[in-house]
C-alpha cells in the first residue's frame, strides 16, 4: 500500500528538524525570547523532534509487525533486523556529534545521546511492543506523558545545556539517555507509542478525530492555566508550562495533538483508497520523506562547517540570518527529487536495507 502522507510527514519534520537546527547555528543579532521571530523559530522547534520520533516510531512498528506477521521470523532473523538498525543509528549518532562538536564551534560532546539513540532504543523494544494490545500501548503511553512528574529534578530542570549534553562515565552517559539527556527514553518513548497507536488506528479517522479533539481542549486549558498564572505558555527551558528541556506532561500532550492534527491533515482519504491531502501538488515533499535519515546527518554537515568558520565571528543581521535559514532548509528539497531519481540506492536507508 502507497503510504504517501507519510512520506509528506517525514519530509516535513526532518525539514523543521533543518530549520531549527540551523537557527540555532546561525542566530540573528538582537533577537530575544520574546520577539516574534523567536516564537516562530521555537514553534517549529517544539513541533519538529516529536513529529520526527512519532512518524519514526510508526515505521519501526510498521517493519517489526511485518516481520512479526512471517511464521518462518525466528530469534535470528530477529537479530538481523535489530542490529543493524541499531549499530547504524548509535553510528550516525556519533557522527552527528562529531560533525557539530563544541570543539569546533558546535552544541555536542562527541558521546551525547540523542534523537537516534533514542530510535535504537525504539528499535531495541519493538519486539516487545507489538505484542503489546493497543489499549497497553496507550497506557504506556500516558505513564511517559506523566512521567516527568516522578521524575522532577532527576530529570535536569534547572539544568544548563552542556550539563544536558556532557556526562562522566558510564551510569552518567546511560543517565542522559534514559532520563535526563536532550532526547531521554522517558519520557520521549510515549511518541514512538504514539506512532504505533497511529499505525493501528489506520482505518479509524474517527477514533483519531475524537483524541484530536480532547487535545485541543487539554491545549486550551495549557494556554489558560499559563495565563492565569502569569508565566510564558512555552520556552525551550525554564519557568513556562511547555518546556522542550525537559519535556514537560503540558508539552508531551500539547505536541503529541499536532502531530496527530498534523498526520490527519496531510493524510486525506488515503486510508481509505484515495489521494492524501494536496494530492499531486504535494508530490514534491515525498523524495526527502524518504531518505530523512541521510538528510538528517548530512544537514549536520552543513552546520559543522558554517560553526566552525563562524567561530569568533559576529552574529548576522535578522534578514541574512533568516535568508540563510530558509535556504538551508529548502535546498533539501530539490537536493531529495535529485536524488532519488539519480542515485536512490546512495543512501544511509539504502545501506540499512542491504545490510538488513
Amino acid at each position: 500500500m502507497r503510504f504517501g502522507h507519510i512520506d509528506r510527514i517525514r519530509a516535513i519534520a526532518v525539514l523543521c528538524m533543518v530549520e531549527v537546527h540551523t537557527a540555532a547555528i546561525i542566530p540573528p543579532e538582537g533577537i530575544s525570547v520574546g520577539h516574534p521571530a523567536a516564537f516562530v523559530a521555537a514553534a517549529f522547534g517544539g513541533m519538529a523532534a516529536p513529529m520526527f520520533v512519532t512518524i519514526s516510531g510508526w515505521g519501526i512498528h510498521t517493519s517489526a509487525t511485518r516481520r512479526a506477521a512471517d511464521p518462518t521470523h525466528d530469534t535470528g532473523m530477529w537479530l538481523r533486523w535489530l542490529a543493524p538498525r541499531v549499530l547504524l543509528l548509535g553510528l550516525c549518532q556519533l557522527l552527528v556529534n562529531l560533525l557539530l562538536n563544541v570543539d569546533r564551534g558546535g552544541r555536542f560532546e562527541w558521546h551525547t545521546p540523542g534523537v537516534l539513540t533514542l530510535l535504537a532504543v525504539a528499535a531495541l523494544l519493538a519486539p516487545v511492543l507489538i505484542r503489546l494490545s493497543m489499549r497497553s500501548r496507550a497506557g504506556l503511553m500516558l505513564l511517559m506523558v506523566a512521567s516527568p512528574l516522578a521524575l522532577g529534578d532527576a530529570s535536569g530542570t534547572d539544568w544548563t545545556w552542556w550539563e544536558r549534553v556532557g556526562s562522566q562515565g558510564t551510569s552518567e552517559w546511560l543517565a542522559r539517555l534514559l532520563w535526563n539527556g536532550t532526547y531521554p527514553a522517558v519520557p520521549w518513548l510515549g511518541f514512538v507509542l504514539l506512532g504505533s497507536i497511529i499505525h493501528d488506528l489506520a482505518d479509524e479517522p474517527s477514533a483519531r478525530e475524537r483524541n484530536i479533539a480532547l487535545g485541543l481542549v487539554a491545549t486550551s486549558v495549557t494556554a489558560a492555566v499559563a495565563a492565569y498564572e502569569g508565566i510564558p505558555w512555552a520556552l525551550t527551558e525554564g519557568e513556562a508550562v511547555l518546556t522542550f528541556f525537559p519535556a514537560s506532561p503540558a508539552f508531551l500532550v500539547v505536541s503529541g495533538t499536532f502531530v496527530l492534527l498534523a498526520h490527519r491533515a496531510l493524510e486525506g482519504s488515503e486510508s481509505s483508497g484515495g489521494e492524501p491531502r494536496g494530492g499531486e501538488r504535494l508530490e514534491f515533499l515525498e523524495p526527502a520523506g524518504r531518505i530523512t535519515l541521510t538528510i538528517y546527518v548530512a544537514h549536520f554537515a552543513v552546520l559543522g562547517a558554517v560553526a566552525s568558520a563562524m567561530q569568533g565571528e559576529p552574529r548576522l543581521e535578522l534578514v541574512p540570518a533568516f535568508a540563510a535559514t530558509i535556504a538551508h532548509t529548502l535546498i533539501w528539497i530539490p537536493l531529495a527529487v535529485w536524488h532519488q531519481k539519480h542515485i536512490p540506492e546512495v543512501s544511509l536507508e539504502s545501506l540499512l536495507r542491504r545490510l538488513s
